[in-house]
């Protein structure tokens, strides 16, 4: 069984920043790639931003040059932080992870509940 916890979203204004946090646990033996997607209504989730085991990212198009992705390995933790925010960044996030268990021969993928980031005046 694998949770994943996701903290940090809320109301901002445009400009602002925020910072998410997903936490993984359970009987996790690794973790391949962590990341966040995002969806807003009416819309087809998609890719904010995934970072590597070793550390290597990929962003969005729409989110590069603001967002930043980061992790904490020992703490099985992903982090996104947000800048400058724009009204159109405003959706759920869900965070997503590729990892292995305990006992298990592969990885397989998990996400979040999802946190809702609003930025509006």
């Amino acid at each position: 069984q694998v949770h994943l916890v996701e903290s940090g979203g809320g109301l901002v204004q445009p400009g602002g920043s925020l910072r998410l946090s997903c936490a993984a646990s359970g009987s996790i033996a690794s973790i391949n790639t962590m990341g966040w997607y995002r969806q807003a209504p009416g819309k087809q989730r998609e890719l904010v931003a995934v970072i590597t085991s070793g550390g290597f990212t990929n962003y969005a198009d729409s989110v590069k040059g603001r967002f930043i992705i980061s992790r904490d390995n020992a703490k099985n933790t992903v982090y996104l932080q947000m800048n400058s925010l724009k009204p159109e960044d405003t959706a759920v996030y869900y965070c997503n992870t590729y990892l292995r268990l305990y006992g298990a021969l592969q990885e397989y993928g998990y996400w979040g509940q999802g946190t809702q980031v609003t930025v509006s005046s």
